[in-house]
């Protein structure tokens, strides 16, 4: 009776000790996956990613340093004269199209005229105006509001019959909608400006507005520094006269994008112009030899941060790889 007793002890203990083992164990696994899931989502959701709504996967507290974006260089320049020169075109998709397509940054060249914007390449007027590019922006951060926009503003070519300074002009603009921008001059976190546009400054300013690059470098690598808030590193070499040494700019900046712990803000303009007879610029020649390598890279480097990438002649395609590595 003693030895049947103990024997049936023994079965109790070690299944007491089995089933505590158990919920140790489960216990781990609890404690383990919120960590495991916390780190993920601290980029991504598990939604399906949309090139028009791409942001809405990632989390708020991310800087916009630490994001790939796809962008577009002379954004509103989708006119040639004479017709297919190559001098003055950087775009086929219209505002909205690149929106729609995953761009959040617009560089934007404003020709100051009559105390308005008016948008340029050079002398070329693009038949665009500011309040164009703002309504295609309002329309598409109202319908998608996940998302946010870093905008460039440059003032292009000669002002005429003006009153006032570029500054002011550009004041009118945003006092019509002051809830679409965002003109504070740090380098933000996504959650914060969602739905809004973020200046990016091109332009002098008497008083703070906006992400200040008004000390941009010609035609050269080189870096920004507003002390505290934040710095700025460029590549912008776009006087091409060999395409092997534009893509050797554009891929070192992208690998210290990505090896980058800090907060700096790294655009990385892919595009430029080759000087040919008599130096007239060509567009299309560096476009057509540094997009198709811009593809590649990003077809083997699938994940990491990149930054800013102004790309002439945008498409779905270059767009949606870039916006891939933020989630692989």
């Amino acid at each position: 009776m003693r030895s049947l007793t103990t024997f049936l002890l023994s079965i109790t203990t070690a299944s007491l000790l089995l089933s505590c083992s158990e919920r140790m164990a489960e216990m781990d696994s609890d404690n383990k996956t919120p960590t495991l899931n916390q780190k993920k989502s601290e980029r991504t959701s598990l939604a399906p990613i949309e090139a028009n709504s791409w942001m809405s996967g990632l989390n708020d507290n991310i800087s916009i340093s630490k994001i790939s974006i796809p962008g577009t260089h002379d954004s509103g320049a989708t006119r040639e004269v004479p017709s297919n020169s190559g001098t003055a075109k950087t775009q086929n998709l219209t505002i909205s199209e690149q929106l729609n397509a995953g761009v959040r940054f617009l560089d934007i060249r404003c020709r100051h005229i009559d105390n308005s914007f008016a948008i340029h390449h050079g002398a070329i007027y693009q038949n665009l105006n500011f309040d164009d590019v703002l309504n295609a922006c309002y329309a598409f951060l109202e319908s998608h509001p996940t998302e946010t926009i870093i905008m460039s503003v440059k003032e292009e070519y000669d002002a005429s019959n003006t009153t006032r300074s570029f500054e002011k002009t550009f004041d009118t603009y945003t006092q019509k909608n002051p809830s679409k921008w965002d003109l504070g001059a740090n380098i933000p976190k996504l959650g914060d400006v969602r739905g809004k546009i973020r200046l990016l400054r091109r332009f002098p300013a008497e008083v703070s507005k906006g992400i200040n690059a008004t000390a941009w470098a010609d035609n050269t690598t080189f870096d920004i520094n507003n002390g505290a808030d934040g710095q700025i590193k460029v590549q912008d070499y776009y006087k091409v006269t060999n395409n092997d040494d534009k893509w050797s700019k554009v891929s070192t900046l992208l690998t210290e994008a990505k090896n980058d712990t800090g907060n700096k803000l790294f655009i990385n303009f892919t595009s430029g112009y080759k000087p040919l007879l008599f130096g007239i610029p060509s567009i299309p020649t560096v476009s057509n030899s540094i997009n198709p390598k811009v593809k590649t890279f990003f077809q083997t480097n699938t994940q990491g941060s990149y930054g800013i990438m102004p790309i002439d002649f945008v498409n779905a395609e270059l767009s949606t790889l870039i916006i891939n590595t933020n989630y692989n």
